[in-house]
């Protein structure tokens, strides 16, 4: 036997006997396990199952994976709703992924009423965790005034801290907001960007005018 799949099947055996035992992290590492086909079949409704148990105790994992199956039918009927009730469980217990997905779900109106300014309050919670898609995100909807004031400094500067994690999208917005922007914004979002820290409450300064 292949010895990585004769490691799954180990690791699969001892993640039984964890949840047998009532353990929510062995009940979501076989639910993973069912999800991604690792040592046993392919299963998305076993996924599902074992997902649920974990998620009913609190597994923050769980409770966003089993969003996923939701939004995607896999292994149950598709409902955004569901979706949602699980993302907001997995939000609430600081999961920043889960933070942007709620933020998504609200911004699209997907099993919720749309809402852009609940959409700006989810990505502003994962992005003070410093969660670069939240901060990307926070850039895209200050440049439109979507959900929240049209500030296109603040744009910059949210583009701008995503980028410094590597996020290519938000600096290729951060590049995009800077055509249409003077040079005294740009670097007043700079300034922004360079003294940000997590929780820190950010409004731009007018730029000084040339006489």
């Amino acid at each position: 036997m292949d010895p990585s799949r004769l490691m799954a099947l180990v690791r699969f055996g001892w993640y039984r006997l964890m949840a047998l035992f009532g353990h929510c992290t062995g009940q979501f590492n076989i639910g993973y396990m069912y999800a991604k086909g690792y040592g046993v079949p392919q299963d998305a409704e076993k996924a599902v199952a074992w997902y649920l148990k974990a998620a009913e105790q609190g597994d923050v994992h769980a409770q966003s994976n089993l969003a996923l199956m939701y939004v995607k039918g896999q292994g149950v009927e598709q409902d955004d709703g569901k979706a949602v009730h699980w993302y907001r469980l997995a939000a609430d217990q600081g999961s920043t992924n889960a933070q942007c997905n709620l933020a998504f779900m609200y911004l699209h109106g997907r099993g919720v009423a749309e809402d852009p300014a609940q959409a700006v309050h989810w990505y502003r919670l994962a992005a003070d965790l410093e969660n670069p898609s939240a901060q990307c995100n926070l850039g895209v909807l200050h440049a439109n005034g979507n959900g929240v004031r049209q500030d296109q400094v603040l744009a910059y500067m949210w583009s701008e801290l995503a980028a410094a994690q590597g996020y290519e999208l938000a600096r290729e917005n951060r590049d995009r907001f800077a055509q249409g922007m003077t040079a005294a914004q740009i670097e007043e979002a700079r300034r922004l960007a360079r003294e940000w820290a997590p929780g820190t409450r950010v409004d731009a300064q007018p730029a000084p005018v040339a006489t």
